[in-house]
């Protein structure tokens, strides 16, 4: 299909949502779990298995949520789990509270708990972020044992009190545990459901490449607050039902070791599968258990089978499952025609110029990357910034996009002074962003890219995933990748990953776009066709911001030149006065050659 096409055709209908074949299969294999132990006689020890594993099975979902789908590390979730724990355990035995009202107060314990620790990725990642959060651990493991007036110190808490509902006690463990999973089923669903909502796109796509996030739109900080905050809220709940189902909890429950554990099952299952971290949990509980009858060298075979195992399935067990369930499932075919254009006019009534650079300048140390350069940037043109390698054209477009804060000067985007905002901020006025090296989200698929771009607060579409659905497809079929829709973006070739990078940042809603350098990479046919775009979207009031190294391309389609050398602007113009002006024809001969020609 050409790319520049467009369709007048009505929008895909919504068609009405039916059970999967495999979200049957789920619900039939959790009622079957649920049953087997009053189908089969099992003793309190093989119930006491299953009780923590549906608890820690809990925890372990918190860890999908904020290492699996956001990919912050987490080596502190043992805490959150010991605050659900502690609150039930001290709240019932010492205070004498109902169970449910401890419940809700050890998840508000592990809540805020969580919300601190997520406040550190502010300035913390990587490495960082995980020493943090053993810190973390081990301040927790100090305060339970040492504060013994309130936690009772290395002696624990004894006597926890099973919950009971309108009179009736689960006091039968086999009657707790299917309360337990109905907890565990609600937990599954809810981090299955996420990656399909906003901030779940939002988490991914920070996982995938936290930068490209940002300028997209997403308010990074915010996205892994909320992970961190949503994972320790199910530790928690997992640690209150841990707490009620043994009766009895101490500071050693709940140590850096437990973290350790809660990793190794994350990872084991599938970092990123809601029923990937239930299967790890089973898995790493049970098979110590299958392991016994090694007597004293079962420790070492279990470690060994759990190294081979995370070695060799680096995408968790359920990863390889999964990945067979996938190579028989048929791609759905794509009505291009049906897809609604895409709305891209921008009004460009107001005279006074969309952009201002007022002296602005960006240094870093000592080097003046960007030396106090004026700039302004009519609406609806394609305005041009060029300038030999290091004159500082990537470098003024992140002070624009908000990536590296101005050393000085101010810049003024449509009559809004956004100097100090930050990259989100910026987009959500309607700037939008391709890059050089391009930043794709490469795990996920073409129109969740799409619709991670749809997500900015200046969109007028709604927040609905329908509305953003249709307005992610709409950009698709513009620059022609509709029909791509389902396709994994790593998997695609390079010039479509770079139209595919177009289409997010145009599924925004943006009244500016910032190219740089789009037609890196090209072949002769895809620039002719990204030339041809470019106009179009200038013909549609947009007005585009380009950095570009083909001069072909730059005569063809820019309304004004702005040249840099050495982090200074040297030419402006029409690109016919730019190209002859002789510092810019010195800028790329040099000197001497200029002086000879």
């Amino acid at each position: 299909m050409n790319p520049l096409s467009a369709s007048t055709g009505p929008a895909p209908q919504a068609r009405t949502a039916r059970p999967s074949f495999s979200a049957v299969t789920a619900i039939v294999i959790a009622i079957a779990v649920a049953l087997v132990p009053f189908v089969f006689p099992l003793t309190p020890y093989v119930l006491n298995i299953f009780m923590q594993a549906a608890t820690y099975a809990i925890a372990v979902l918190g860890m999908t949520v904020v290492l699996g789908y956001t990919g912050q590390i987490n080596l502190a979730q043992a805490t959150f789990f010991g605050l659900g724990a502690y609150a039930v355990g001290l709240g019932t035995v010492v205070l004498g509270l109902n169970f449910w009202l401890t419940l809700l107060l050890g998840i508000g314990l592990a809540t805020v708990a969580g919300f601190v620790l997520g406040l550190t990725t502010l300035r913390l990642g990587g490495h960082y972020l995980a020493m943090i959060t053993i810190s973390f651990q081990q301040i927790f493991d100090l305060v339970m044992v040492n504060w013994a007036s309130v936690t009772q110190g290395p002696d624990g808490v004894a006597g926890i009190q099973r919950p009971s509902i309108f009179g009736f006690l689960f006091a039968d463990d086999r009657v707790y545990l299917v309360l337990c999973l109905v907890f565990l089923y609600a937990a599954v669903a809810f981090v299955w459901w996420l990656p399909q909502t906003r901030i779940g796109r939002a988490m991914r796509a920070v996982r995938e490449n936290e930068l490209a996030a940002e300028v997209t739109g997403v308010d990074t900080l915010r996205v892994k607050v909320t992970a961190f905050t949503m994972s320790a809220a199910l530790a928690g709940v997992g640690g209150a039902f841990y707490a009620a189902g043994f009766a009895y909890i101490s500071p050693d429950n709940f140590n850096f070791a437990r973290s350790i554990e809660f990793l190794t099952m994350t990872l084991l299952g599938g970092v990123d599968s809601a029923f990937g971290g239930v299967f790890g949990t089973g898995l790493l509980i049970v098979l110590p258990e299958w392991l016994r009858f090694l007597k004293d060298i079962y420790l070492a075979v279990y470690g060994l089978a759990v190294i081979l195992i995370m070695v060799f399935l680096p995408a968790g067990i359920w990863g390889i499952v999964r990945g067979r369930f996938d190579r028989f499932r048929k791609t759905p075919h794509v009505d291009v025609d049906r897809i609604a254009p895409l709305e891209l006019d921008v009004s460009i009534a107001n005279p006074a110029p969309i952009l201002r650079f007022e002296n602005v300048a960006k240094h870093f140390g000592g080097v003046k990357a960007v030396d106090g350069i004026s700039i302004e940037v009519a609406r609806g043109t394609v305005h041009t910034l060029i300038g030999p390698n290091g004159s500082g054209k990537t470098t003024t477009l992140n002070v624009l996009n908000g990536i590296y804060k101005a050393t000085s000067g101010r810049i003024v985007f449509d009559d809004v002074d956004i100097t100090a905002m930050s990259p989100h901020q910026r987009a959500g006025l309607g700037i939008g962003r391709t890059f050089q090296n391009i930043r794709l989200f490469a795990s996920m698929s073409v129109v969740e890219n799409v619709m991670v771009g749809a997500q900015r607060a200046n969109n007028p579409v709604g927040t609905s995933r329908a509305a953003l659905f249709e307005r992610a497809m709409s950009a698709l079929k513009f620059v022609g990748m509709a029909e791509q829709m389902h396709m994994t973006v790593k998997n695609l070739p390079y010039g479509h990953q770079r139209l595919v990078e177009i289409a997010r940042a145009l599924a925004g809603h943006p009244s500016f776009l910032l190219l740089d350098e789009p037609a890196a990479g090209l072949n002769l046919t895809e620039k002719k066709s990204l030339g041809e775009l470019l106009k179009r979207l200038k013909g549609h009031g947009m007005t585009i911001f380009l950095i570009e190294h083909d001069i072909s391309l730059i005569e063809q389609v820019s309304d004004t030149i702005t040249v840099l050398n050495f982090g200074k602007k040297i030419a402006q113009g029409e690109p016919g006065y730019v190209m002859r002006h002789p510092d810019v024809v010195a800028a790329y001969l040099g000197e001497s050659a200029h002086a000879a020609a």
